[in-house]
C-alpha cells in the first residue's frame, strides 16, 4: 500500500481528564486496553484527520498528550476487519479502495530501517527482501515475510518493499511505523499491509494507512507498551459519538478531527 499539518508536540507530562471509560462490557475484546490511540475525521471520505492518545486509569480515560493531525487513504476510510462488531452504514473497505479502515484495531509490531528503536513493542528491523504481502488469496497475504526465507514465488505481485529508501528512491515513509492490525484473518479483498508510518508530507494522503510527523510517531512508539494491550481507533466523528457509549472510548475534549 503506498502511502501516504503542522506537527503538535505530544506533551506526554499534560495529563487532562477528559471522560469515563465506564466498567468495559465483557464482551468487548479491547476490555482489557489501557491505551487507545484515537484518529477521528470530519466525514467517511476525507483524508486527514486528528490524532489523540488516552490512558485509562481506574475507570477514567485520560488524555496524554497534544493532539496532532495526520493524513488517512486518499478516499477517506471504510469500516474494516477489526475487534469491533461489523457495522452497517458507510463504505466497507476493500483491498485496493484507497480508504483506511475504520473501527477498532490491535497494534501490532513495530518497524523501522534502523537496527533498533526507542520503543517497548516488539521491533522489526527491515531488510531489502521484506515485502508485505498485498496480493489477495495468497499464502501470504496481508503478512510482511522476508523473500529470503518465504521465497521469490510467495511475494511475487507485491507492491509492498517495506524498504522504500531501497526500492522507491530513497522514500522515508517507512522509516518509523507500526502494525495496525486491520483484516489479522486476511479475508480475501479485505484490505492489506495497514501501518501508521511517517508522512511524506501534511499534504499528502496515503492509500490506508495512517500517516504522520515523525516527531509524533517517535513519542508513540516510546509511550505505547504491550502490557497495557493498546488499541488503535479510526472513526469520523459522527460514527465516534454514535458508538463512544457501547463502546466506552474516551469522550474528546473538543470538536475534533481538523478542518
Amino acid at each position: 500500500m503506498t502511502v501516504c499539518r503542522r506537527p503538535l508536540a505530544l506533551l506526554a507530562f499534560a495529563i487532562v481528564f477528559v471522560g469515563t471509560a465506564h466498567s468495559a462490557a465483557a464482551d468487548a475484546p479491547w476490555q482489557n486496553a489501557r491505551q487507545m490511540i484515537v484518529v477521528t475525521t470530519a466525514d467517511w471520505n476525507t483524508n486527514h484527520g486528528e490524532l489523540r492518545t488516552f490512558e485509562r486509569h481506574g475507570d477514567a480515560w485520560r488524555e496524554v498528550a497534544a493532539p496532532a493531525p495526520v493524513t488517512i487513504g486518499k478516499n477517506g476510510a471504510g469500516w474494516g476487519l477489526g475487534l469491533n462488531a461489523p457495522q452497517t452504514g458507510g463504505p466497507v473497505k476493500r483491498e485496493g479502495d484507497n480508504r483506511s479502515p475504520a473501527g477498532v484495531f490491535r497494534i501490532g509490531e513495530a518497524f523501522g530501517y534502523a537496527a533498533h528503536a526507542a520503543t517497548a513493542l516488539p521491533y522489526r528491523a527491515l531488510t531489502a527482501t521484506d515485502w508485505c504481502m498485498d496480493v489477495s488469496g495468497t499464502a501470504q497475504y496481508n503478512r510482511i515475510v522476508d523473500a529470503n526465507v518465504v521465497g521469490a514465488d510467495a511475494v511475487k505481485g507485491s507492491s509492498e518493499p517495506m524498504r522504500r529508501d531501497l526500492h522507491v528512491n530513497g522514500d522515508q515513509r517507512y522509516r518509523l511505523g507500526f502494525v495496525i492490525e486491520h483484516n489479522a484473518q486476511a479475508a480475501p479483498q479485505g484490505g492489506s499491509c495497514i501501518f501508521a508510518h511517517l508522512w511524506k508530507s501534511p499534504d499528502d494522503a496515503t492509500a490506508g494507512c495512517t500517516a504522520m510527523t515523525p516527531a509524533v510517531m517517535e513519542s508513540l512508539l516510546a509511550w505505547l507498551k504491550p502490557q497495557q494491550h493498546p488499541v488503535f481507533v479510526l472513526l469520523p466523528q459522527a460514527e465516534y459519538q454514535r458508538l463512544r457509549a457501547d463502546w466506552h472510548l474516551p469522550a474528546l475534549a473538543t470538536a475534533g478531527a481538523a478542518q
